[in-house]
Parts: C-alpha cells; structure tokens; sequence
C-alpha cells in the first residue's frame, strides 16, 4: 500500500493551482455528501443504528484512512460521520427531496471540480488512478490542516515531490 505521502504527492500533482484547490474545497465536499446520500437509501433499522450501503462504504474508507494517517483518519472519520447524519436525514424524505438532493449534490459538484480543473490544465486524477476518488477528501481536508498550519511537515515532503501550490499566470508578476 502506498504511503500518506505517496497517495497525497501523486493526487497533488495535478492540483497546484490554487483555483483548482479552491474548486476542491467545495465540489468534493458536495460529492461526497452525495454519494452517502444516495447510498443512504434502503436502510435497515439495527436497534437505532441505520445499516445502509453509507456506513458500510463509510466504515471500509475509515479503514482505508486510518491505514494511511490516524490524525486524518480521525478528521475524515468525523467528516463521514457528519455526512451520514445528513445523508441519512435525506433518505427519510421524499423521493423527489432525497434524489434531487443526491442528483444536485454530485452533478453540481463535479461540475465545479472540471472548472478548477479547466484553470489547473490537467485532467482530474481519477483519471489515470481510481483511488483519486478516495484521496480527494482526503486532499482537501489535508488542504484545510496546511492552511491551518498543521502537519506542515506532511506538506513539505508532498511539495518536495511536486513543487508549490502555485499563482496563476494571471496573477504573477
């Protein structure tokens, strides 16, 4: 299995520009909330824990997670666990609430991820690697903890492999 670093320098490298990063902070947040959403549905009553394709999904990701770091296995932990809530709370409604939020989550959000994408010029990672699918939460809230000034250490060996976030040409100079 790759390492954190490994996993966070191969996603990163198609996401140095901070347009695209800002894209990130938004769309894949979306997307997820949508995918646990629509996987939220059917659910079985086990005491009053609902069983759902969510949870499993959610449970076999923390795995995957804690394998990689403990300190963000813990945050994506609370991020999915906040996401079964919601998701959850979709799924009790309607059909017509719990698909169109579950269908306007992930549309909307990866519409927004190929606009970041258009301004970085590169393709999504996903693309060349489905575990980019997993990574990009991850990503994003390793993003939000380098903004925060922590695991900077995390940063410097994945901004070693591929260089700095860095200005668009517009803005430079």
């Amino acid at each position: 299995m790759k390492t954190l670093i490994d996993q966070l320098a191969q996603y990163g490298a198609c996401h140095r520009d901070p347009r695209n990063i800002a894209s990130h902070f938004v769309g894949v947040p979306m997307i997820m909330l949508a995918v646990t959403t629509m996987l939220s549905r059917p659910s079985l009553m086990v005491g009053n824990l609902p069983l759902s394709l969510a949870l499993l999904a959610s449970l076999a990701a923390a795995v995957f997670y804690f394998r990689l770091d403990f300190r963000l296995g813990i945050a994506m932990a609370l991020q999915m666990a906040l996401n079964l809530a919601v998701g959850q709370w979709f799924a009790m409604q309607g059909t017509a609430v719990w698909l169109t939020a579950g269908v306007g989550l992930f549309v909307v959000g990866w519409v927004i991820q190929f606009i970041g994408h258009y301004y970085e010029g590169k393709k999504p990672a996903f693309v060349d690697d489905m575990v980019g699918l997993l990574i990009g939460p991850l990503f994003v809230i390793a993003e939000a903890g380098f903004a925060l000034k922590l695991r900077l250490e995390v940063q410097a060996a994945i901004e070693a492999r591929v260089g700095p976030v860095r200005l668009p040409e517009t803005l430079q100079g």
